[in-house]
């Protein structure tokens, strides 16, 4: 089972940010206990609370994003995580190109346990868009936090 787990997009304000949430929530459903951060590929909004939208969006479901913050990744984290999930394959390339080869394997993209995957790969970034983006991005993120959390059930079980 998954003991530690980064999710990473560019900014760390929408896309990792809601996966953080709603990992945290439906991994202390399922009683897994798991260590989750998120980090973006940049430093834009370091110390940013996630944007109002995903947080808005995330509260009607269910989600609870205090003690979120954005952070930048760091070269640590590819030693401290067990797995490094990137919402879109821009944010998986910056991080192969930042990764120690030791630990290239621990590299993701999130969707790839989605059962759409390959056709969805992505999870396209809502922040210049409206509501519909962000409720496009949270059902993806719901999907993908249970598609990736039953992965994970069926290899410890």
């Amino acid at each position: 089972m998954i003991k530690k787990v980064l999710f990473v997009c560019l900014g760390n304000i929408c896309r990792s940010p809601t996966a953080h949430a709603v990992f945290r929530q439906k991994a202390k459903e399922r009683r897994i206990s798991v260590e989750i951060e998120s980090a973006g590929t940049s430093a834009y909004h370091q110390g940013a609370k996630p944007d109002q939208r995903s947080v808005a969006l995330g509260l009607q479901r269910g989600y609870d994003f205090s003690a979120i913050f954005s952070r930048p990744v760091k070269d640590n984290d590819f030693a401290y995580y067990d797995e490094i999930y990137a919402m879109d394959a821009q944010n998986l390339a910056d991080l192969e190109r930042r990764c120690p080869a030791d630990y290239k394997s621990k590299l993701m993209l999130f969707l790839q346990f989605h059962p759409e995957y390959p056709r969805l790969q992505e999870v396209p970034d809502p922040y210049y868009g409206g509501t519909r983006g962000f409720e496009r991005v949270m059902d993806l993120i719901e999907q993908g936090c249970d598609a990736l959390l039953d992965q994970h059930q069926h290899i410890s079980s």
